[in-house]
């Protein structure tokens, strides 16, 4: 690719810019944002194709990536689609839910001749802004793809080794599946990370005692509530299930304790500590 096109300016986009500059050289790379505030730390960063200009940020570009909010995709698809051509370019995003990108972006994509495989490295922070952005951020990072949409394998082949040279294990999975297991394994535990913050500090003053266990457990609490509350809404319908096995897990521990059944408890704790140790 002889150019690529980032939108959006937060942790993940200037991640991205940043890896391209450092892992291929030979690529161009441009990261657009709204915000002069943000385009200058990015430039301040090193980011030398930083700008406001969402011509300049698209114009010969072969790959665009969206990595902005969900909800603001389509909004930024359709202005870069007005001010050149996306013929035979392959549109891809970092959303943490595939459905919604897949089912906002279709027609934009379609009229346009786009192509659009949806991505999502598994390689945020619970710290914001392009102030934060890491050029080795994607290192060993799972990259869920989708291809929903059916394009020709040299495409995916194509978007695959861009994030592979980012660092990134790629894997293939539909928009459904992506979002269910991203329901299990990134956002309930958001929501129990959230949910022990507020029972765990509920007395402020208990904090000086806190130790690893506490800031382990809760550290992704951190990231930006409106971001969240958006990833949170829009996969609702997956995390339905697994919030629900929470609680009967909750209410089952609750009566272990209240009947002293011991022998009950150090069999469920060492179900999960086995599933835990076999995490790679």
């Amino acid at each position: 690719m002889k150019k690529i096109a980032v939108l959006g300016s937060g942790l993940l986009g200037g991640s991205i810019a940043l890896a391209v500059q450092k892992r291929m050289a030979d690529t161009a790379v441009t990261l657009w944002g709204r915000r002069d505030e943000a385009i200058r730390e990015a430039q301040q960063r090193g980011i030398n194709g930083a700008t406001t200009d969402i011509a300049q940020a698209v114009e010969g570009a072969q790959l665009i990536i969206l990595a902005s909010p969900v909800g603001a995709m389509l909004q930024i698809l359709e202005s870069a689609s007005l001010v050149t051509s996306l013929a035979g370019v392959i549109i891809t995003d970092v959303g943490s839910v595939k459905l919604t990108p897949r089912n906002t972006l279709g027609d934009v994509v379609e009229k346009s001749g786009a192509l659009y495989i949806g991505s999502h490295p598994m390689a945020g922070s619970e710290q914001t802004g392009v102030g934060a952005a890491c050029e080795n951020l994607f290192v060993d990072a799972a990259c869920v793809m989708t291809n929903d949409f059916n394009h020709p394998e040299s495409d995916v082949v194509e978007l695959r080794q861009f994030w592979e040279q980012l660092g990134c294990r790629c894997y293939l999975t539909t928009s459904e599946d992506h979002d269910s297991a991203m329901a299990r394994i990134s956002h309930l535990p958001h929501m129990l990370a959230s949910v022990g913050a507020l029972v765990g500090l509920k007395h402020p003053d208990d904090a000086v005692f806190a130790g690893n266990g506490m800031r382990d457990t809760t550290r992704v609490a951190s990231g930006h509530p409106g971001m969240w509350a958006e990833i949170l809404l829009r996969n609702k319908k997956a995390l339905k299930e697994p919030i629900e096995e929470t609680i009967t897990h909750l209410r089952e521990m609750l009566a272990m304790l209240e009947n002293s059944s011991e022998e009950d408890l150090i069999k469920i704790l060492n179900d999960a500590k086995v599933l835990r140790d076999n995490l790679t």
